[in-house]
């Protein structure tokens, strides 16, 4: 268990180096500089104080990053492949180099080759909230100050245990121990109901504490709602299909992989919970119609906006997500690139499924009359684009074939994409990669105001049916993506609320992080993820186009892919870490 410790204080070391920094010119959680302080110099000075904390935030993205997963030879020459929209059936990985999205891709996931960021970065940076609440006390600061870091410092343990209960189940609880190497490091692991009990409890307390929102330069920081926001997401979670009820089994334990019976009740307290981000009356859709669903795209480009409830800080000159998303043409690389059962779910702009015979939907002209936000979450052949170090807009050229005057090009699909699609969502259409004159101010979205309603939709509609309350969470929804009509069928049962929340929730969060968590709490992933994955190639004559839908890669599924493995290097470390079943 020695090994643990000193990986711990190696990582807390690591964190320190960026995290003694301030942010003169972004606010607190700016980029900082560095030196070599150490833990009691730190705790002496209130500013070093401010900027230990504000290094726990540096971390807050990394389950979600578009670029989480990576190749390569060695660990100093890594390749971004892939977050969890790869891992999803949302996106194809960038190529096929060996990673962890790749892995799920092809239901090879083991323990051996999962990354142990989930692991290695929550646990970190929980030691470092309960070093930041022991030495907190003595710091130099009022009262105050010290009663809003340790409610912000709460709520950051509460979501780092967050995601380690999503990607592993029940896990070690460490309360407010700090461990050295002398100690006997426990890594028993709590029963799910535990965590979600504590991890509740940490959002209760924070909240107590801290304003509903966040402004000026303390924006980016823990607000009430986003302790509450956490709460429900985490209750949500609680009372899905894979947690409320002995789903999953084969453990020493299997309490530690949810509930061990089902109880509807649970769906009541996600709904409540949900309610009371809703009741705070602090947060509002982004929604803008003067061009269809145009509020939808503009939300991704404000730095500050009523919908965000928790976000990840980036420097206000930054092109992150063009440089991974984007056509050869503008630089991008490295980017997952979207696949063709995710544009299908998007429904027509009358908000009728393509499916539907009556949707004006065309095989041969797919892209016409479709929801606005497909535009904004997908690049598609003659999407136009901001071009590179030069002003104006031109079209990105997928096509096989020529068209105009042009001919195929490094954006082609089979050249440039291996879906025929590239990833839209949330790029700033005025930013380019790679290009100075142009960028973006634009945060990333952790927790926004839209899941929260769908959250309170379907756990509502679990509890009681559709209520009015959950017809009205969902097309207030489709309302600000420019559908016309945006209501939803009236007369819907349960169920049929159910797959339309499901969908809703696919289109309108995705490249967000949720698809790949959302269809195992569904327990629907052995239908999702176990699919022959296609893609869609154009080709052009003059003007004379073809559409053809092609195979992209066989995905694979087992029940073991419910939950995550726990990394090999950290169970042979003790027989109280029990690997989940099937690893």
């Amino acid at each position: 268990m020695r090994k643990i410790y000193f990986k711990l204080v190696a990582y807390s070391l690591f964190l320190a180096l960026f995290l003694f920094a301030s942010c003169k010119k972004d606010g607190f959680l700016g980029q900082t500089t560095t030196s070599n302080l150490t833990e009691e110099t730190v705790f002496k000075d209130s500013a070093n104080t401010v900027r230990f904390l504000a290094g726990i935030y540096e971390n807050v993205g990394f389950s979600a990053s578009a670029k989480r997963f990576t190749y390569g030879p060695s660990p100093f020459n890594q390749t971004p492949n892939g977050g969890l929209d790869a891992s999803s059936d949302e996106a194809e990985v960038y190529n096929s180099g060996g990673s962890t999205a790749l892995a799920w891709e092809t239901g090879t996931i083991n323990a051996a080759v999962v990354t142990d960021d989930a692991y290695r970065i929550s646990y970190t940076n929980i030691r470092s909230v309960n070093q930041l609440l022991k030495n907190l006390p003595n710091v130099p600061i009022n009262a105050f100050a010290k009663a809003q870091m340790k409610a912000e410092a709460r709520f950051l343990r509460a979501w780092y245990y967050a995601i380690l209960l999503k990607h592993y189940g029940g896990i070690h609880l460490l309360g407010d121990s700090i461990y050295t190497y002398t100690d006997k490091i426990p890594a028993g692991r709590n029963t799910y109901e535990e965590c979600v009990n504590y991890i509740v409890a940490e959002c209760d307390a924070a909240a107590t504490d801290l304003p509903n929102t966040q402004t000026g330069l303390n924006y980016g920081r823990a607000s009430k709602g986003a302790c509450l926001a956490l709460k429900a997401r985490v209750l949500l979670y609680a009372a899905s299909p894979l947690f409320n009820g002995q789903s999953l089994t084969g453990t020493k334990n299997d309490a530690v992989l949810g509930y061990p019976g089902f109880d509807k009740e649970r769906w009541r307290i996600a709904r409540d919970a949900a309610a009371a981000v809703i009741g705070l009356g602090a947060y509002q859709l982004n929604v803008d119609n003067s061009k269809p669903g145009i509020g939808f795209q503009n939300l991704f480009t404000q730095r500050y906006n009523t919908e965000y409830i928790f976000e990840l800080m980036r420097p206000s000159d930054n092109s992150d997500l063009e440089e991974l998303f984007q056509p050869p043409s503008r630089t991008g690389k490295n980017g997952a690139f979207p696949l063709q059962g995710l544009v299908d779910a998007f429904p027509m702009a009358n908000g009728k499924a393509i499916t539907d015979l009556t949707s004006g939907y065309d095989p041969q002209d797919p892209f016409k009359g479709r929801d606005p936000r497909l535009d904004f979450t997908v690049i598609r052949d003659q999407t136009l684009l901001q071009n590179r170090l030069v002003p104006g807009f031109t079209p990105v050229n997928i096509f096989q074939g020529n068209y105009k005057g042009i001919s195929t090009g490094p954006d082609a699909v089979h050249v440039g994409t291996s879906t025929g699609y590239y990833t839209n969502k949330m790029l700033s259409p005025n930013a380019v990669s790679q290009d100075f004159m142009h960028n973006t101010e634009r945060v990333l979205p952790l927790m926004r105001y839209a899941e929260v309603l769908l959250n309170y939709a379907e756990a509502a509609n679990e509890y009681e049916g559709p209520t009015t309350q959950v017809y009205a969470a969902v097309e207030a929804i489709r309302q600000r993506a420019g559908l016309m009509p945006y209501q939803l069928p009236a007369g819907l049962d349960q169920a049929g609320m159910r797959l339309a929340i499901q969908n809703e929730r696919r289109i309108e969060l995705a490249f967000e992080a949720h698809r790949f968590w959302d269809v195992r709490r569904w327990k629907i992933a052995e239908q999702t993820d176990n699919i022959q994955t296609k893609g869609l190639e154009i080709n052009r004559n003059g003007n004379a186009a073809t559409y053809t839908i092609f195979n992209v890669r066989k995905r694979n599924f087992r029940p073991a892919m419910y939950l995550w493995p726990l990394p090999q290097t950290e169970v042979a470390k003790s027989p109280e870490l029990f690997q989940n079943p099937g690893y």
